[in-house]
């Protein structure tokens, strides 16, 4: 286990999975624990999907492939590249057993950095392949809510009318369910995850914070060059997920071709894609 630590922020972060395991304010834990009870993750890195493909099955120019649900990254070893008191970054390359899922030689670097009173995660994907490839990333750090969910707001950064879409296994429903209209508060309720997650698809804020009602405390994530914001828990469990991705599962109906997956990302032939977003206490 790493650990990075300035005067206010201790963080520990796992060399499987570059899973950011546990992260304190002032020695007040902010993730929730990981508890098998309900869920043995806390943040981990989805590439190269975010969400699945029906049976685990995609596509690629007709030839099946087969990957689990969110890939493979936060299941694998990553090794250490670069190392500071307040800064890691760690490396995920190809490997025969990638390849059979994943035809791209690749390397996804994470890197942690401490400032003050914020956390900041880039996500940096190098396509090592002379042809275009094609993945996603995403984002999933649980929040810990010791005193229950309904107990918090999630707030935007904009005045927001929006309505959000239900999960269907790894797909999405077409239709859109009305959740705010003309506001930036979001109350947060258990009714809410009974299926699934909540998708938001078309909000204009790249900006959300996660506030206790009774005390005002405060946790903002702020996600810039992310197209979808996903709020995740699972019922009565002590934590809530916001969750930004690049990247998205499937409408209902959709085909397998990863080449027309909706939300995918294009990289270039031996091209750089970095991607950073921050939590700010």
């Amino acid at each position: 286990m790493i650990e990075l630590k300035n005067d206010a922020i201790h963080a520990w972060i796992s060399e499987t999975g570059a899973e950011l395991r546990r992260l304190t304010l002032d020695g007040v834990d902010q993730l929730w624990n990981g508890d098998a009870k309900f869920w043995t993750g806390v943040s981990p890195v989805l590439f190269p999907l975010c969400s699945g493909m029906p049976g685990n099955i995609y596509t690629l120019g007709g030839k099946e492939y087969t990957i689990g649900k969110h890939g493979f990254a936060r299941n694998m070893e990553f090794q250490v590249v670069e190392r500071g008191c307040r800064s890691v970054s760690l490396r995920l390359t190809d490997t025969p057993e990638t390849l059979k899922q994943y035809p791209w030689h690749f390397a996804l670097t994470v890197t942690f950095r401490l400032h003050g009173r914020r956390l900041d995660v880039t996500y940096t994907v190098e396509n090592k392949t002379d042809r275009i490839m094609y993945f996603s990333e995403g984002s999933h750090e649980a929040y810990a809510c010791p005193e229950g969910i309904e107990e918090y707001d999630v707030i935007f950064e904009k005045e927001e009318t929006v309505g959000i879409h239900e999960i269907d296994g790894v797909r999405m429903k077409s239709e859109t369910i009305p959740m705010l209209y003309q506001s930036r508060v979001f109350p947060l309720y258990e009714k809410y995850f009974v299926t699934d997650a909540l998708i938001f698809n078309d909000l204009q804020s790249r900006r959300a914070t996660l506030r206790h009602r009774p005390t005002g405390r405060a946790i903002t994530v702020d996600f810039p060059g992310c197209d979808y914001f996903l709020i995740w828990h699972k019922p009565n469990a002590p934590y809530i997920c916001l969750e930004p991705w690049c990247g998205i599962c499937g409408t209902v109906g959709d085909g397998i071709a990863i080449e027309e997956k909706e939300g995918i990302l294009q990289l270039g032939a031996n091209g750089t894609y970095e991607r950073t977003h921050s939590i700010q206490f």
